[in-house]
């Protein structure tokens, strides 16, 4: 039996070195086309015995050094599968990653199905060692029977892409922008984006939150609808009302909810329109684009200085003020952005609106009144969010973030007091924040209540005061027409003497 074995094994190794031998005959003494005939042929051979197909996706294509979104997309897709099915793992996790990724080791493959369709992908390094370095080559490798060639490349690749860039970005470490005025460079900088706020923590009335909530989910959920309507797929909230009502705080909500980064538009570091759409160009999908405060960013409501005024204004700043300082206002007027109202609204609703997808942009102000009605008509700010005082439903919100209490004997005068006192959720929630480690929730409580007294008693002595302050002038008026000199009589009432008086 041992000898039979031997003598295969001899055999085989007989033929093995033939083959060899014919092969190295064949490539040195054959002309190229008899060598690309064999090829040919060959090839159609192999076609025949063997009916897969196979893909190749490489992390570099061609000569580029940035990496190819396909092969970054496919990795996304396949982490979703390899942490339950391969048996050679590799995590990692990177400086724009939340958490640990597991991908595919080197030669591992995975089984994935498609309608009905088996499809196997592997996952390939190469190391390329040259005298100055050594250099790795990552690819993946999709095999599939070739009688399914129409629905792979149709229809499952698009799903895999598809499906691979959703676990990128939700797998990603989300970014905070803010525009640092370079423009031969990147003209945005960033910080990882670690606010913790959401719809749940959110301290205002239910309803009204549960609306908003629903409006950014089916914008999130409406890619097909903006196709089909033919408009840019995006959205603008303006968010108004007092300051400490929330509006920084909604705006990280919404963020986290739609899993978006956050880019912080400062108006004043822009120079002029130009550079506001080339801001707007190196934004990414998925982002938040927000303007703070846009009452007081720059003057777009339409209405400009008077010229005469100006000329003084700047007559004025030519000569040397007290401390001997020349040109203040001049200087300032140099740095002052050069943004119009109609560059602005060209950002926003215009066609450089266009040149990205699944944008959100928001506009906050204190005073609604104060910005021009073309800036925050339907289209433009399609939903106004007014943030308002405390109501008591966001009272008990805010009970049960800071508190952990659901409901309390001091309840219903806390309810009674805000009904009549306006008061700010971030100043109900200063005074609801434990002021020692030990603090105890009936404290909190009190501190609060006792803070409301106290904005109620300043609210009587301001309404006294000035029901006084009529009374007063009143008064002082009714003394003026007293007077017995007959200058008085038929002018109008002397104000610098009512305001003495008062």
């Amino acid at each position: 039996m041992m000898m039979m074995m031997g003598e295969s094994w001899a055999g085989l190794g007989s033929m093995v070195a033939g083959i060899m031998f014919v092969s190295a005959m064949f490539q040195q003494y054959f002309p190229q086309h008899l060598k690309d005939l064999a090829q040919e042929y060959t090839n159609k051979l192999m076609k025949i015995v063997n009916p897969y197909m196979h893909i190749s996706f490489h992390e570099q294509s061609g000569g580029s050094f940035s990496r190819n979104e396909a092969y970054t997309a496919i990795q996304g897709y396949l982490t979703t599968h390899s942490s339950t099915q391969a048996k050679r793992l590799k995590a990692d996790i990177t400086t724009n990653s939340s958490k640990l990724v597991f991908n595919l080791d080197n030669h591992e493959e995975i089984i994935d199905h498609f309608e009905g369709v088996k499809l196997r992908w592997s996952s390939h390094i190469e190391t390329i060692n040259n005298r100055y370095y050594s250099e790795e080559k990552r690819s993946f490798y999709l095999s599939f029977h070739k009688n399914h060639r129409q629905l792979v490349i149709n229809n499952y690749l698009d799903h895999v892409i598809e499906e691979g860039k959703a676990v990128v970005v939700s797998n990603r470490q989300r970014r905070l922008y803010t525009n640092n005025g370079n423009q031969d460079w990147d003209p945005w900088t960033y910080v990882a984006f670690q606010h913790r706020s959401t719809f749940k923590n959110l301290a205002m009335d239910p309803k009204k939150k549960k609306e908003i909530e629903d409006d950014l989910i089916t914008f999130k959920n409406s890619k097909d609808y903006y196709a089909k309507i033919g408009k840019a797929w995006k959205r603008g909230y303006l968010l108004y009302g007092p300051p400490g009502t929330g509006k920084t705080t909604m705006i990280a909500a919404m963020a986290n909810l739609l899993n978006f980064d956050i880019y912080d538009l400062e108006l004043t570091a822009v120079k002029n329109n130009t550079e506001l759409r080339k801001l707007l160009i190196e934004t990414s999908g998925k982002s938040v684009i927000v303007i703070e405060d846009i009452d007081c960013s720059l003057d777009l409501t339409g209405q400009r200085k008077k010229k005469k005024k100006d000329e003084k204004d700047d007559d004025d700043d030519d000569n040397p003020d007290r401390n001997g300082q020349k040109g203040k206002k001049e200087s300032k007027k140099r740095s002052q952005s050069e943004v119009t109202l109609s560059g602005l609204l060209n950002f926003i609703d215009g066609l450089w609106s266009a040149c990205g997808e699944e944008r959100i942009i928001i506009f906050t102000t204190n005073h609604k009144d104060k910005l021009d009605p073309a800036l925050i008509r339907s289209g433009r700010m399609d939903m106004h969010i007014e943030m308002s005082y405390c109501c008591f439903e966001g009272f008990k919100i805010l009970a049960k973030n800071y508190l952990d209490l659901d409901s309390d004997p001091l309840f219903d005068k806390i309810r009674g007091l805000l009904e009549e006192i306006e008061m700010t959720p971030a100043d109900v929630a200063e005074n609801l924040m434990p002021k020692t480690i030990k603090g105890d929730a009936k404290t909190s409580l009190e501190n609060l209540i006792r803070a409301l007294q106290a904005t109620q008693e300043k609210k009587e002595k301001l309404a006294l005061a000035e029901k006084l302050k009529e009374k007063k002038k009143a008064q002082a008026l009714f003394r003026w027409y007293r007077q017995p000199s007959s200058k008085n009589k038929g002018k109008p009432v002397n104000q610098s003497l009512l305001e003495d008086e008062s």
